[in-house]
């Protein structure tokens, strides 16, 4: 359960049959996933379109982030107020807010109904609104006395977190650095392959003798007053844990501290490894010792409240806090100071302000939280998770703003599909009894091959694979209802396409038919959203004006991708000019000077016209011009982004050499640098040349043929000939390969 010296020389000494029971349940999984999947997918080519995939555990995450973005369509937002009082005891201020008035609560979030954005029980609740909170205010700044009528502190502990397993780091790397799974298992991969971290496909939570022994010695340096006083060892929770390797920790019977590998170590690398390494030590030191203070203030009719924290002791705190990259800065953050306040004590009021609230829905979800949901519904393998994030992003069943997972028409289309004819394979509930399946086959109890034919095949024929037949045999092509036209009471339907998801409102018309922005999240697409998309779609492109240069039209319209304007029309062949006014996924203006509604002729001559020559410098031309990621400069092969405080349309050539004389910055290709210069090639007579590029050193030819330079060789000493035999291996390979 570890990989360690010790525990391999153990094993070697006692070696064991191997269990045949856990091969069993393994080949179990296997054909469980190949014959969903396969089955699955090539049905959804069909009936919704190609290139789909569907999977045990992946249609579930789907599922999941469907049923948020449905939840968060339903919501109906309320908004209401209470007052923050700033008070002032023996000169020390202080914040209260209005808890209740006329002996009945101020209501929060959770007490409106999210479907109707009303109070769920208003005789129960004072609701105050804007008008009546700012009344209220005035009146209680001017009442008198503000007295303290309880005060309340109460001691409580918090223990360290158990150390990492491959869903936790995926979860706090998502947090802490805004990385997503697949970025966190590649960098945790290459730490493992380094010698850095022990193994980081694991769901134990176990520390060996020898990690306990580090983190304990790791931890003296904070003090040897928060070293827990004896060792601590973490259980897990999780009924599918199989803990066949020991908890993500730093590797070694010493933990190397982050300062000094962070000179070895790549920027991302030393970032993770001083995560595990916190992480790691924090769990063999003391539990933090904390108070929490409440305080009750009336005055009049109402009652306000104040809470704060203060800590005692910080113990695992000093090393490591969840949610935060900096312990020194979380540890002020969690401390809320309160003046000494004694019962019966009157306090000043400076000042009473109202504080307006709107109830949110609910949040989507992230990798992290998604992660955690799965986990917790007991679906799927933490090893998994991260392929899963992968496949989903890459199948167009979801999109990411910022950190949220948006699911897209498609995953809605799909979601209600599987929904009508495999209900019981996107239930988290359902997918996680097989999972407990799979271990009694693992434990001995059930034999895998019965329950894979019982599962496919089903009593009297009313398995999986009856449920396949019928959905492919079935007419018609599932689609998404949203309702009536308000203007036209004509059904409005999303449907998937050979180009994507299309709305449609009644027949088969082409005015009756526009694409659906990629940036539009479904959950945003109400009724009367759609009536304005087909409109948009059927209106007559507007006239601005004629090109002098050209002597062709120049009309503003508006596409998929929002407004855009082209130039004349196009014939057979060849395609009219067309230059959009925004760019990037959120539609961004091309430039902040320009209405697009009541864009003029000689604004847009400006626009049809880019690329802007600007001038030039050493012989090369200087240009300005709106890419698909935004304005940009151009020299030669040299690009740089306009800033946002700059307008693409007015730059000047001045302004555009001091941007492209600044360095390049962002997540960019690493440049190719040549090497070693070995010669010609004699069959092409081209240069055989050793470069270094994004993945190491590697040979080329100039003819499209490129060899990774093997990791034993230095790249300085490669020759000719030995370049040219792996060149020539490597066609070999290719053609074979074909």
């Amino acid at each position: 359960h570890e990989i360690t010296k010790v525990a391999i020389a153990a094993a070697l000494e006692h070696p064991r049959a191997l269990d045949q029971n856990l091969v069993d349940a393994q080949q179990a999984r296997r054909v469980l996933d190949r014959l969903v999947g396969y089955e699955l997918s090539p049905l959804l080519w069909r009936k919704v379109r190609y290139g789909l995939s569907a999977g045990r555990v992946q249609s579930v995450a789907v599922h999941l982030i469907v049923k948020r973005e449905k939840e968060r369509a339903a919501f109906t937002s309320a908004a209401y107020y209470d007052l923050i009082a700033t008070l002032a005891a023996e000169g020390e201020p202080f914040t209260a807010r209005l808890a209740s008035y006329q002996d009945k609560p101020i209501p929060i979030g959770k007490d409106f109904d999210s479907r109707t954005g009303r109070l769920t029980k208003p005789e129960l609740f004072t609701l105050l609104d804007q008008t009546r909170s700012e009344s209220l205010a005035k009146t209680l700044l001017s009442a008198t006395p503000w007295t303290v009528t309880k005060v309340e502190e109460t001691p409580y502990q918090t223990h360290p977190y158990p150390p990492f397993i491959t869903s936790t780091l995926q979860q706090e790397a998502h947090r802490k650095l805004g990385w997503g799974a697949k970025s966190t298992m590649r960098t945790a991969q290459s730490l493992y392959e380094q010698g850095y971290i022990t193994y980081m496909r694991t769901d134990s939570v176990h520390l060996s003798d020898q990690a306990v022994a580090a983190a304990r010695a790791a931890a003296a340096e904070f003090g040897h007053e928060f070293v827990s006083d004896t060792a601590k060892q973490f259980s897990n929770k999780s009924k599918l844990a199989q803990e066949a390797h020991e908890a993500i920790r730093p590797a070694g019977a010493s933990f190397r501290h982050p300062t000094e590998v962070a000179r070895e170590l790549k920027a991302d690398e030393a970032r993770l490894y001083e995560l595990i390494w916190k992480r790691t030590v924090a769990t063999q030191m003391k539990s933090a010792r904390l108070a929490r203070l409440s305080v009750e203030i009336s005055v009049d009719r109402a009652l306000f409240t104040a809470t704060g924290k203060r800590i005692e002791f910080a113990g695992y705190l000093r090393a490591y806090v969840e949610g935060s990259d900096d312990p020194d800065a979380e540890l002020e953050d969690q401390e809320v100071h309160l003046p000494a306040l004694v019962s019966d004590q009157i306090v000043t009021a400076t000042a009473v302000t109202a504080d307006p609230h709107q109830t949110q829905p609910p949040a989507r979800y992230t990798e992290a939280s998604l992660i955690k949901t799965l986990e917790a519904e007991g679906v799927g393998r933490p090893s998994t998770y991260a392929t899963i994030l992968d496949t989903i992003v890459e199948r167009d069943y979801v999109v990411k703003d910022g950190k949220a997972l948006i699911p897209t028409f498609t995953a809605m289309i799909v979601d209600q599909y599987l929904q009508q004819y495999f209900q019981t394979l996107v239930d988290a509930a359902f997918t996680s009894k097989m999972e407990d399946d799979l271990d009694r086959i693992a434990a001995g109890r059930e034999e895998w091959q019965p329950y894979i034919k019982e599962f496919y095949h089903g009593q009297g024929g009313a398995g999986f694979h009856a449920a396949v037949v019928e959905a492919m045999a079935a007419k018609g092509y599932p689609t998404l209802e949203l309702g009536l036209d308000p203007s036209t009471n004509q059904a409005l339907t999303v449907k998937s396409g050979k180009y994507g998801t299309y709305l449609q409102r009644g027949g088969a018309g082409a005015a009756d038919k526009t694409a659906l922005p990629d940036t539009l999240p479904p959950a945003e697409l109400t009724l009367e959203k759609a009536a304005t998309l087909l409109l948009i779609q059927n209106a007559e492109p507007r006239t601005l004006g004629v090109d002098t240069a050209t002597g062709k039209q120049i009309t503003l319209r508006t596409g998929r991708y929002g407004p855009y304007l082209q130039l004349g029309e196009d014939e057979g062949k060849d395609k009219a000019k067309k230059m959009s006014l925004t760019y990037g996924p959120k539609q961004i203006p091309i430039s902040q000077t320009i209405n697009q509604d009541t864009i003029s002729l000689p604004q847009a001559l400006q626009i049809i016209s880019l690329p802007r020559v600007l001038g030039e410098e050493g012989g090369e031309k200087i240009s300005a011009s709106v890419g698909r990621f935004g304005p940009y400069v151009k020299k030669g092969d040299e690009f740089r982004s306009v800033p946002k405080n700059m307008d693409v349309l007015t730059i000047t050539l001045e302004e555009a050499r001091v941007l492209l004389a600044q360095e390049k910055t962002g997540n960019r290709r690493k440049k190719t640098t040549v090497i070693k210069e070995l010669g010609s090639d004699p069959a092409s007579g081209k240069p055989v040349q050793v470069l270094d590029g994004r993945y190491g050193p590697y040979i080329a030819n100039g003819t499209r043929v490129f060899v990774s330079v093997p990791k034993e060789t230095e790249p300085e000493t490669v020759t000719l000939a030995q370049a040219l035999e792996w060149i020539e291996a490597k066609k070999k390979k290719k053609k074979a390969k074909k």
